[in-house]
């Protein structure tokens, strides 16, 4: 399967050849080079999403609900493809794929869902009984930036709602792991008008002309922070508004009274999930001294327990990193944490393979950053102070752990982190509700993602009513 980018309906092989190499994450062997879209390809895709910003925006919200559906329903059948094509780029192992699969689907779904409900259009009444109705219209042309972890499941999200709101969407996958959303877009282009759904293949030079451009009226993105950094310059010089999701150093709090083994388990999951290779992964473990020392065994017994292995077997429960550039980036970022790395899982010489680590003696200044794969920080405490204090000693403010027997007292810890979300004896990677925000704090990010949250996003209200007012 190539890099192909499809242009106002029409599919064309990614020729333009990028400094980068895409890699088997498990072998380590390179498949070629990175491709990208050409900077006349580039052009003709604003051009084309320029031309069908009106016509996407006219179709009224009830058929642009039906168009969804059919998205989702073709979707059905090619999900587990996109899943397995997912799961050779990223080294993610498939048992971990899988179940984010339901994202791929159901963000259409859930788009569509919110259409018929009415979402985009409420109607108020005056004190003098007359309605004022207010609209979210589109933007206009969007853009959908996606990162290498799991884009599929991200460009749905994106893509999904962006269409739903009546903007013209442009997906960018990450150069690192393009294909699994190549296949999505293939699967459900031909359903839409040419030019509604776009799909453009390149590195940072790409999304920076794109992000520029003035045609394009919103972005969102996930990604870095340097990333994030300038999409939110390009896009405030444009007065444009800017969806980012920009990553984390998530604390896992352990109160004294908390279960060894579950809170063990927890700092596992968070450590382990997409290779590591998460926003709201594990990044700082922190339990009071005394219970520390049992804690890090039980990690470690289930760290040496862990199957390592090729990400298609379905036994696999953690696989390589994405690509040998990433797993030296790794390397070298615990490797400035200093301290003692504590390391208990056996992994394959070959590869971009990577033992998950807690590090305990990490140098503060470091430790206050994100690592982005499996290695976190452990710190001791001796009070609840402390904890909460250790816990939110970050710029980032992505997601937050707690863990204690006692409910109301875990909770009561839990509001006191500075963090979008925190989640009390819970470590999976679903949100806490379907229907509550994603928000980031600090530089995890700017504004919000959720079911309702990215539909609103590419919208802007209009308010309409008769005043019959009077002059002052």
């Amino acid at each position: 399967m190539a890099a192909r980018s499809l242009v106002d309906g029409a599919w064309a092989p990614a020729t333009r050849t990028l400094n980068g190499t895409l890699e088997d994450p498990a072998t380590g062997a390179v498949l070629g080079p990175q491709l990208g879209s050409t900077r006349a390809e580039v052009e003709a895709a604003l051009a084309a999403a320029d031309r069908a910003a009106a016509p996407w925006a006219a179709v009224p919200p009830a058929e642009r609900a039906d168009l969804l559906d059919a998205c989702a329903d073709a979707l059905e059948a090619a999900v587990a493809g996109i899943v397995a094509v997912e799961s050779a780029s990223t080294g993610v192992p498939i048992r971990q794929a899988t179940p984010l699969g339901f994202i791929v689907t159901g963000s259409f779904r859930l788009a569509a869902a919110q259409l018929r409900e009415g979402w985009l259009t409420r109607t108020m009444t005056r004190d003098d009984g007359r309605p004022v109705t207010v609209e979210l219209l589109p933007w206009g042309p969007a853009l959908c930036l996606v990162p290498w972890n799991a884009p599929a499941p991200m460009a749905a999200h994106k893509a999904a709602n962006a269409l739903a709101a009546g903007c013209p969407t442009i997906v960018k996958p990450s150069e690192y792991a393009p294909l699994g959303t190549q296949l999505l877009v293939e699967t459900i282009a031909g359903l839409l008008p040419p030019g509604v759904l776009q799909l453009l293949h390149g590195g940072p030079e790409v999304g920076a002309t794109l992000v520029g451009d003035p045609r394009i009226r919103a972005v969102s993105f996930t990604g870095g922070v340097p990333g994030g950094r300038a999409v939110a310059g390009q896009c405030a010089s444009g007065l444009k508004p800017a969806q980012l999701e920009l990553g984390g150093n998530n604390p896992l709090v352990v109160l004294p009274d908390a279960d060894v083994d579950a809170a063990a388990r927890a700092a596992v999951d968070l450590l382990t999930t997409l290779n590591g290779q998460w926003c709201r992964a594990l990044g700082r473990l922190i339990a009071p001294h005394d219970l520390l020392p049992s804690l890090l065994a039980a990690i470690g017994e289930r760290l040496a327990a862990l199957r390592v292995g090729d990400p298609a077997d379905p036994a696999t429960e953690l696989g390589p990193l994405i690509h040998s550039g990433h797993r030296a980036l790794v390397a070298a970022r615990m490797l400035d944490l200093g301290g003692k790395a504590h390391t208990f899982t056996d992994v394959p010489a070959g590869g971009n393979f990577f033992a998950p680590a807690l590090v305990t003696g990490a140098a503060e200044e470091p430790a206050r950053h994100e690592i982005f794969g499996p290695v976190a920080t452990v710190h001791g405490y001796g009070t609840v102070e402390e904890a909460v204090a250790l816990a939110n000693d970050t710029a980032y403010g992505l997601e937050g752990y707690v863990f204690g027997t006692d409910e109301a007292a875990a909770l009561a810890v839990a509001r006191r982190i500075r963090a979008g979300e925190v989640k009390v004896n819970g470590s999976s990677v679903m949100s806490l509700h379907l229907f509550t925000p994603r928000p980031a704090w600090g530089v995890s990010g700017l504004g919000e993602e959720g079911t309702a949250e990215t539909l609103r996003f590419f919208t802007n209200p209009r308010v309409t009513g008769v005043e019959n007012g009077f002059a002052l």
